[in-house]
């Protein structure tokens, strides 16, 4: 009983490290990278459609992201998506390619990216309480339902705190080379 509570622990931390790790790989550092074109959509015939799926979207090089339309009439859609996306880039057309070169980032801007790093790490480290937290209530209820002895319930506990640990380390790891990056010129 104690194992599966623990594996569903385990598994839902899984999810939420892997959930922050997608969050931050859209926040945008200094480097190019496909994930920052990512939440965008397209209106592809009627149907709201993500960039990924209606065009080809590569790094030229550490500065300038490609978008490659699988269709040509869809080059002004895209690049209007683009801009009204509100990541602060500028989309430039090249025939039936779209390059988006990205700013350098001021100071201020990094800072303030920094900040939203932190934050989303907190969001995280709260999310795996959380799991911890809903984990040791189960627990407790099995030893209140008396399905668990006091002894096994203890154990579990000291279980799943150490899968705990184990995560949050895991997201300070993250949040430490993501800041890293935003702060390297």
């Amino acid at each position: 009983m104690t194992a599966e509570i623990r594996k569903d622990a385990e598994g839902r931390m899984i999810k939420s490290v892997q959930a922050l790790q997608n969050e931050l790989s859209r926040l945008r550092t200094g480097r190019a990278s496909v994930g920052l074109l990512e939440p965008i959509r397209v209106d592809y015939y009627g149907a709201v459609t993500p960039l990924s799926q209606v065009a080809a979207v590569a790094v030229a090089d550490a500065r300038t992201l490609t978008v490659t339309p699988w269709e040509k009439s869809l080059v002004p859609i895209i690049e209007k998506a683009i801009m009204e996306a509100n990541l602060g880039l500028n989309p430039v057309t090249a025939g039936e390619v779209i390059r988006v070169p990205l700013p350098p980032l001021t100071e201020e801007r990094r800072k303030e990216m920094t900040k939203l790093v932190r934050s989303e790490g907190e969001n995280g480290r709260v999310a795996v309480r959380n799991i911890r937290r809903d984990a040791n209530h189960r627990l407790k209820e099995l030893l209140k339902n008396k399905e668990l002895p006091e002894d096994e319930e203890k154990r579990g506990q000291e279980e799943i705190q150490k899968i705990t640990d184990r995560f949050v380390s895991q997201i300070d790891a993250m949040i430490e080379t993501k800041e890293k990056d935003i702060l390297k010129v």
